[in-house]
């Protein structure tokens, strides 16, 4: 059985811990991203994106937790990526 086959039955808290952070920051790259077919999202629709998500599509209580750092914390962030894009 693959693993997709085995996580896609999963749910909330049964879902593998790491499997719910690593879902969080595939989702933020994917929009913060520049693409072939589109920019890269603004920070403001990334963050409402996690807030309308959270709960159903991420975690709650990660998608809060990647919410307060990316409002707190985000500037940081960019120098960290302008430094090695």
């Amino acid at each position: 059985m693959m693993v997709q086959d085995i996580l896609g039955k999963l749910a909330g808290e049964d879902i593998p811990f790491l499997a719910r952070i690593a879902a969080v920051a595939d989702s933020f790259d994917a929009m913060a991203s520049r693409r072939a077919y589109r920019d890269s999202l603004p920070m403001e629709k990334i963050i409402s994106e996690f807030e309308r998500c959270k709960g159903t599509q991420f975690d709650p209580k990660i998608a809060d937790v990647f919410l307060n750092i990316l409002r707190e914390h985000f500037e940081e962030i960019k120098k960290i990526q302008e430094k090695y894009v």
